[in-house]
């Protein structure tokens, strides 16, 4: 790896470098989701898609669980990187590696084991939980897949291969788009048929990321004879990757809030919402894309004490993404009748849907406050800042919004109760930002 781009480099230079292959992957990504989407919703079957909606928080769970290793480890390796500290980096990655395994398995055993009552808490009735059952079980069953692909193509920016990271991911999502309408339409296997895709998908990720770990990297390893880890270093990792993790459990938790609060307004509602929280995610998941594609340049020069550098990356950081976040809400606000049609015609979907996205699209700016305030706290190691902006947009204050806004406006309250989170959220990270970074960099 040359250390130019991380010490050298330009900052928009460096800063685009290391972030447009996490941004791309992103979109690659959510492409795949949509196209689960896009062909579950063709069957015009509202049950089918409410109950993929009801499990969707299942696979967010999953990649929550990859980020204890993936966004944890790497943040931590990058700063032992700025260190010069690789043997000690090397060693950690293969902690990370063989830590997402033994999670995945882990985790599917126990969500086997009590299948019937998580599905009755994410909200499948008679109508929907055959479905809602159906793409949880074969989800469940990858989990060991799905949550390891989380940790090489994170670790493997902190190295500056953040192309590489990119092709792992688009290779898995390339296969589950051939693979969807095979097993959803040829095969008939509706909501299972994408989650098989899913995993399939994943596991082609998993075999491009251990080749080239195996053949390429030198300064990351999956040697098991290269296994050692401090408790400090553990206490490290999980510090930062357990709140990194909350920030996705949190998004399945209000996802699950979401949907149960709608559940009184009708099944058409939940399959609405389903569509729209696909539509919300090309915003989130570009913001999600820049914000942390520019981690490892932020924790490799926090580590080096660079603080000129760190200042100039962080200034453009939140300028670039706040930009960025208002210019998507414009676009998806006006396109909002077109995207939904996308996926389904239904004229009723299609009305329902309109007024929900433009609202959900609300606090994008605050959102990208947020990101890069939670990544520079992961980034810099600063645990405590970071597990309270986890908890707290689709959490903590969500729940407590959600609560509030529901009883007093109703329907309407629901569908604004995440932008009123968002801009909430934004005033805590920037709270939080002023009394720890802003003054740890002017000391």
């Amino acid at each position: 790896m040359e250390n130019e781009i991380f010490e050298k480099a330009p900052v928009p230079k460096a800063f685009f470098t290391m972030a447009l292959p996490v941004v791309f992957s992103m979109v690659i990504s959510l492409v795949y989701n949509m196209v689960d989407t896009y062909f579950i919703a063709r069957t015009g079957n509202t049950n089918l898609v409410a109950g993929v909606s009801l499990g969707a928080p299942i696979f967010t769970l999953m990649i929550a669980l990859g980020d204890i290793f993936g966004l944890g480890g790497s943040s931590v390796i990058s700063r032992l990187f700025g260190e010069k500290k690789d043997a000690d980096g090397k060693r950690l990655s293969v902690f990370c590696f063989y830590g997402a395994i033994l999670c995945g398995i882990v985790i599917a055993a126990l969500m086997l084991l009590f299948r019937r009552p998580i599905l009755g808490l994410l909200g499948a009735d008679a109508d929907t939980y055959t479905y809602a059952s159906q793409y949880y079980t074969w989800l469940v069953l990858g989990a060991p897949f799905i949550i390891v692909a989380l940790t090489p193509s994170n670790l493997l920016r902190t190295e500056g291969f953040a192309k590489a990271s990119m092709v792992g991911t688009i290779l898995g999502s390339v296969v589950n788009i051939i693979l969807d309408p095979v097993f959803i339409s040829v095969l008939g296997f509706g909501a299972a048929g994408a989650a098989i895709a899913t995993v399939i998908g994943n596991i082609c990720s998993d075999i491009f990321f251990v080749w080239f770990l195996l053949n390429r990297s030198k300064r990351l390893s999956v040697n098991p004879a290269n296994f050692y880890i401090h408790k400090d270093e553990l206490i490290q990792i999980f510090a930062i990757g357990i709140p990194a993790s909350i920030t996705n459990l949190m998004q399945s938790l209000g996802m699950t809030l979401m949907n149960r609060s709608l559940l009184p307004y009708g099944n058409d509602r939940v399959a609405a919402m389903g569509i729209i929280m696909k539509v919300n995610m090309i915003a989130v998941l570009i913001l999600v894309g820049f914000a942390f594609g520019g981690q490892p340049l932020i924790g490799y020069n926090y580590g080096a004490k660079n603080r000129r550098r760190l200042k100039e990356i962080l200034s453009f950081a939140y300028k670039f993404e706040c930009a960025l976040g208002l210019l998507l809400t414009i676009i998806l606000s006006l396109a909002a009748h077109s995207m939904i049609q996308i996926f389904m015609k239904d004229t009723t979907i299609v009305s329902l849907g309109v007024p929900m996205l433009r609202m959900q699209l609300l606090g994008m700016v605050f959102v990208s406050i947020v990101l890069v305030t939670t990544c520079t706290f992961q980034s810099a190691g600063m645990a405590r800042n970071a597990f309270l902006l986890s908890i707290s947009r689709q959490g903590v204050i969500f729940a407590i919004v959600l609560a509030i806004a529901s009883h007093t406006i109703g329907y309407q309250g629901i569908l604004l109760s995440q932008a009123i989170s968002d801009l909430l959220t934004a005033v805590l990270a920037i709270a939080l930002y002023r009394t720890s970074v802003a003054k740890e960099l002017h000391t």
